[in-house]
């Protein structure tokens, strides 16, 4: 499953890409692995995560590649979105608390009327997935919901 067209509104950042990795996992395969789904970034308005992976490197990479916040969310809030999950998984939930990270965390920050368009994808050590959001995600990092928690990795310096 591939990225479709951007939407009509071409102004408008409306993709969520989902990450998970193992602790340590190399900045580069995880920076390869989100490149592998994107098809334009300039619609990348977000990198999303566990918050458990908030200190990994590789996830401010990603963010910082893109330009855009890393939003992490605890695995309650993303174990609510196993509903929605193309690829459950039993063993990340023995891992992590909830059955699915990457698209967990794309669809979390997409919202309530987000959809998964690109499902997890896995690397050695990692997970990648992408969510389109069809309201205001600027709307949504400024609601200050305590249930995530951002970060603007565009701003850091390596």
């Amino acid at each position: 499953m591939r990225a479709e067209a951007p939407s009509p509104d071409t102004g408008r950042r409306s993709l969520v890409i989902g990450l998970g990795c193992e602790r340590g996992t190399p900045a580069a395969e995880l920076l390869d692995l989100a490149l592998s789904i994107v098809v334009d970034p300039r619609q990348v308005a977000f990198v999303a995560t566990l918050d458990m992976r908030a200190q990994e490197p590789a996830m401010h990479a990603v963010a910082r590649h893109f330009a855009v916040p890393l939003v992490t969310f605890p695995a309650a809030r993303l174990e609510a979105e196993t509903p929605r999950l193309a690829n459950p998984s039993d063993l990340v939930f023995a891992h992590t608390g909830c059955h699915g990270v990457a698209e967990a965390a794309a669809l979390a920050q997409a919202g309530a009327g987000g959809r998964l368009i690109v499902e997890k994808t896995k690397s050695a050590h990692a997970t990648v997935a992408m969510a389109e959001s069809f309201q205001s995600l600027a709307a949504l990092s400024s609601e200050g919901d305590s249930a995530s928690s951002h970060t603007d990795s565009s701003r850091e310096h390596a």
